[in-house]
């Protein structure tokens, strides 16, 4: 509750503050689909409210060093990718520095992990171990950054997943976790209010790529309780599946059209539910209730929660994901 405070009205001043220094998204390219400037600087209310109220916190919750450093080797490189995040929201970066800050970020997250023992579900190889987490951080990190093109669509999905990621966390004593991604579900939620379409503001580069970074260290770091080693592995995949499909289909788009898949795009999910016949509110709340879906399944791998035999179950969920990868993928443009 704080951290939506928090930020619901540290926002609204970035706004200001971005709109006073011409820091603003202007329509000037074919991907991007609103009529005016919008401001930028959302995603420093984000980094400003998850950090100050996490830190805070700490201090009335048995602090000691060994939680701070923990707390720190988290955020921390969450932070440093905001901030590159927030150049290029100021600057225009070229995808190339932006990917090197995201494998280095992946690069010390893992070896972090794998020093302290502290990765959530080892596969019992070090190399291999680091390999996923670097691609899982570099892949994840793009994903959310991709997501973020529709007004509310990212910061509804990673509330919704920040929220199943805490349930997770705290039914698995990992409080940590828990108490990371409540704060992110927060300020996330508090930057809604003011990120719904129509959009007084946008997180930016900087929200995208923080949200990214933190999002996928968590999940990493987080050791699910499923009954067998593909539901454990499967749990972070469905709590992020909406932006991993989204990225997916318009990776695979931009390589059959020779284009770079770093290149924006009318070609996500939210441009194909628009094309669809839905107005921008309801492929938010579509995309929303996608995201739910499958966190909720997640949380039901984890307790195998109604069901007895949730390998069948598992087996639909697939189904439909391949359902939904044809369908959005006959929406090419």
């Amino acid at each position: 509750m704080v951290s939506y405070l928090f930020v619901g009205v540290l926002t609204p001043v970035m706004r200001k503050i971005a709109i006073a220094t011409d820091v603003v998204d202007r329509p000037n390219s074919s991907h991007k689909s609103h009529k005016k400037p919008v401001p930028y600087l959302g995603g420093v209310a984000i980094i400003i409210g998850v950090i100050t109220v996490s830190y805070s916190a700490s201090l009335f919750s048995q602090f000691t060093s060994s939680t701070f450093w923990l707390a720190t080797s988290v955020l921390g490189p969450a932070l440093l990718l905001g901030l590159i995040g927030l150049w290029d929201d100021i600057k225009n970066l070229p995808p190339l520095p932006r990917f090197i800050a995201q494998t280095l970020a992946g690069v010390f997250t893992a070896s972090i992990l794998i020093i302290t023992d502290n990765i959530g579900n080892p596969t019992g190889s070090s190399i291999f171990d680091s390999i996923i987490t670097v691609v899982w951080i570099v892949g994840i990190c793009n994903s959310i950054n991709f997501f973020d093109n529709l007004d509310g669509g990212a910061a509804g999905t990673v509330a919704i997943s920040s929220i199943a990621l805490a349930y997770l966390a705290l039914n698995g004593d990992q409080y940590l976790i828990a108490a990371l991604s409540v704060v992110t579900a927060g300020s996330t939620l508090g930057f809604l209010v003011w990120n719904k379409s129509p959009a007084k503001i946008y997180m930016g580069d900087a929200g995208a790529l923080f949200l990214g970074v933190l999002l996928a260290t968590l999940t990493v770091r987080f050791e699910p309780t499923a009954q067998t080693q593909i539901g454990s592995f499967m749990i972070p995949v469905f709590l992020l599946a909406i932006p991993i499909l989204d990225t997916t289909v318009a990776v695979l788009s931009r390589i059959r059209r020779h284009l770079s898949p770093f290149q924006g795009g009318q070609d996500h999910l939210s441009h194909r539910l628009i094309r669809s016949g839905f107005s921008r509110k309801q492929s938010a709340f579509i995309l929303w209730t996608l995201s739910a879906f499958f966190a909720g399944f997640s949380m039901m791998l984890s307790k195998q929660f109604l069901f007895n035999d949730i390998s069948v179950v598992g087996i639909g969920i697939v189904l439909l994901v391949i359902l939904l990868f044809v369908f959005f993928k006959q929406r090419d443009s």
